[in-house]
């Protein structure tokens, strides 16, 4: 069987996140690693210097490279999710500079949904921190697979390996209680450049890579033979021109998988079976595709196709009405039992009728016997707030679990009324937790579903 696989080479990307509590030095951090990878335009420094001049600072301030709201420069925080593109000769990547601050935890769910990396920062005076345990356990709930612990301000600890040592052992712990697998500590002072991209000669106890280096390097990608495909139908093409009278193609982007002609394949939900008779990408007829190309789909027999339905092949989900999710609450509007929503799963919108908040999870508890502690939902999900829910939809759904696809188990509940982002959600269970309450009873279905 053809394996397909990304490797570490110059025509790699990577998407990663970083994520840190506030005056941890985070948009200094960024700023480091833009600036001394070389990544920096003249214009962006030379103004990057004329501000700082105005300020009274002797060098360059690296954090205005980054935080680019004017509310932003005169907080000193991070604000909005910045999205920062630059590349080495070793690789692409699309930096994710998330908030550190607890009022703006939901950006961090934003910009970590897509990301193959979190950079979760630790000031080494204060050490792991509430915000800190949130990140993490963001990370680990959206199954990002890998992270870095970025000690940073390490100059104002001496350098002191046990000060290193002894978050990176606290920190290690924590995220492997809620299933963080790949945890790589770095010690740095984003100030000074210590480990960032060069070497640090006053941490020669350290042996480790910097952290440009560990970005260049780690694995991204996956095989994509090794999973089910997944093809939400965006779009039905049907041109009944001269040229082409009877073409019926599926236009859309694979989620996950690869598809080749041939392969028997089952459209969701209605069930029917039927096999691949050609796959079209960019004009051309090709045998292959894999995730996450863009390509339209033939099949050999003419079935009721339309936007929404899922292409699967493989391991199939069963289609269902009542779906369990994890979700994080983005919006400033509670979420409560009883309310009506639309629930937007890839391609397929459907109305929605939320049956039960069963809990909220007290991410920033500490972890009993390797498990969260969860409290009663019966006051709803407020915004930051990560919990379980129960809905009822109105059209059956193929969810994945989000532990097996992180495309086809997630999904959005919207607000009908004016279409604004309310939850992200995760269908399944997200973490090992342990009942404190019992959750409050289902609420009765209405007509909305």
């Amino acid at each position: 069987m053809m394996t397909i696989t990304q490797d570490a080479t110059a025509t790699s990307l990577l998407r990663f996140a970083t994520a840190g509590s506030v005056d941890d030095g985070k948009s200094t951090l960024v700023g480091r690693l833009l600036h001394d990878s070389k990544s920096v335009l003249a214009d962006q420094l030379e103004a990057v210097e004329r501000v700082s001049l105005g300020r009274g600072q002797d060098a360059p301030d690296l954090a205005l490279l980054t935080d680019g709201l004017r509310a932003e420069r005169e907080q000193g925080i991070t604000i909005d999710v910045a999205y920062r593109y630059f590349a080495t000769p070793r690789r692409r990547f699309i930096l994710a500079d998330t908030p550190g601050h607890v009022q703006y935890t939901r950006n961090m769910v934003t910009g970590a949904s897509t990301a193959e990396l979190a950079v979760v920062l630790v000031d080494a005076r204060n050490g792991v921190v509430e915000q800190t345990r949130r990140h993490a356990a963001v990370a680990a709930l959206l199954r990002v697979p890998h992270v870095v612990l970025a000690v940073n301000k390490m100059d104002l600890v001496d350098y002191a390996e046990p000060v290193f040592a002894a978050i990176a052992e606290e920190f290690t712990a924590y995220a492997a209680s809620l299933g963080v697998k790949d945890v790589v500590a770095v010690p740095i002072s984003a100030l000074a450049g210590d480990n960032v991209v060069e070497p640090s000669a006053h941490m020669d106890w350290y042996g480790g890579p910097t952290l440009l280096e560990h970005l260049e390097t780690v694995p991204v990608g996956s095989d994509p033979s090794a999973e089910p495909a997944r093809f939400p139908v965006q779009y039905v093409i049907r041109p009944q021109t001269e040229e082409h009278p009877d073409y019926r193609g599926y236009a859309g982007q694979l989620a996950s998988g690869v598809l080749r002609v041939g392969d028997p394949v089952t459209v969701l939900p209605s069930g029917h079976t039927t096999t691949v008779a050609g796959i079209d990408a960019l004009g051309e007829e090709t045998d292959i595709a894999w995730a996450p190309q863009s390509v339209t789909v033939r099949l050999a027999d003419d079935i009721d196709i339309s936007r929404g339905d899922l292409i699967a092949a493989g391991a199939t989900p069963v289609p269902t009405k009542d779906v369990e999710a994890t979700v994080s609450h983005l919006n400033e509007r509670p979420l409560r039992a009883g309310d009506k929503v639309l629930l937007k799963h890839t391609t397929r919108t459907v109305r929605a009728l939320v049956k039960e908040i069963s809990y909220r999870i007290d991410i920033t508890a500490p972890v009993r016997e390797g498990k969260l502690e969860q409290s009663s939902g019966a006051d709803g999900l407020n915004v930051n707030d990560i919990g379980h829910v129960v809905l009822r939809t109105a059209e059956p759904l193929a969810l994945d679990s989000y532990s097996d696809n992180r495309r086809t188990g997630s999904f959005l509940l919207i607000d009908p009324a004016d279409g604004t982002t309310l939850t992200a959600g995760m269908a399944g269970e997200a973490f090992d937790t342990v009942r404190s309450t019992d959750a409050n009873d289902a609420t009765d279905e209405e007509d909305w579903v």
